[in-house]
Formats: C-alpha cells, sequence, structure tokens
C-alpha cells in the first residue's frame, strides 16, 4: 500500500467512535487505540517495539509526550487531528513526515484547565528514552490510583 493510500486509510479510521488512533506496520497491518493519552502507545511500546519501527501513525490528539514515544518507536509517517508545536517539533527533529488538521501551542488536560500532564512532564525532554522513563513513571501512578 502507498503510503498515501495508508493515511488515508488511517484517517477514516479515525472517524469511528471508539478508535483514539491507529498503527499501520511497514508489513501493512493495522492495530487499534481505543484509549485516551499515550497508554496504548506506551505499551506498544513495551509489548511489539518492532512493530512501530517505520510505521505510519494517526491519532486524534498528538502532544509533546506521544511525539517523543513515536520518536523512540521510529515511526515513519504521523497524521494528528490536533497536533501540539512542541510536539511538532519533536517529529521534526526526529526526522519523521507529520501532517495536521490543526497545530495549537499545546495540549490541554481532559478538564480544560491546564496544559496536559504527559506534556508538561515531558518539557524539556529531548531524548526519547528519557521521555519514555519519565512516562512509565507517570503511567505507574496514575494505574495505581
Amino acid at each position: 500500500m502507498k503510503n498515501d493510500s495508508i493515511i488515508k486509510d488511517l484517517k477514516a479510521r479515525l472517524n469511528h467512535d471508539a478508535i483514539r488512533g491507529c498503527v499501520a506496520s511497514s508489513s501493512g497491518k493495522i492495530v487499534d487505540f481505543n484509549n485516551r493519552g499515550v497508554a496504548d502507545l506506551f505499551n506498544m511500546l513495551c509489548t511489539s517495539p518492532a512493530f512501530l519501527e517505520n510505521a505510519v501513525v494517526a491519532d486524534r490528539v498528538i502532544g509533546r509526550g506521544a511525539a517523543l514515544l513515536l520518536a523512540k518507536g521510529k515511526v515513519r509517517q504521523v497524521y494528528a487531528r490536533l497536533l501540539s508545536e512542541p510536539a511538532f517539533e519533536v517529529l521534526s527533529h526526529a526526522g519523521i513526515d507529520v501532517e495536521w488538521e490543526k497545530l495549537v501551542p499545546n495540549i490541554i488536560n481532559r478538564a480544560g484547565t491546564d496544559v496536559c500532564p504527559v506534556e508538561r512532564l515531558t518539557t524539556g525532554v529531548d531524548d526519547p528514552e528519557q521521555a519514555f522513563v519519565i512516562i512509565r513513571k507517570f503511567l505507574t501512578k496514575t494505574i495505581s490510583k
């Protein structure tokens, strides 16, 4: 499948209410993400890191933390309906092709009161490995609450 048709297919999948994001591996296999935030992407990095290498990713929202995880996973191309400027910087620096519908200064938390906690935690972090550790600690704390 050509990149254009892969992106078109992934964008269409985002129209389904249950699908928050999706990944097409370099072999063409597609996996959907159903949860908000970075948990599904983080879990894929932990369980199937090779799946992300040279993959194409589409997501409703991509902030800095997700961008650092995508860089760690060595994805090839990213599409986001909503992309933060810090995420764009990370993806561009990593050499990942990126396309978006709306570019915003930051991703806002679910309550709409502040910057997304993962975006805030990864501010100033340029190393995807360091971001992975920070996000793992954050997710572990969040799950144990």
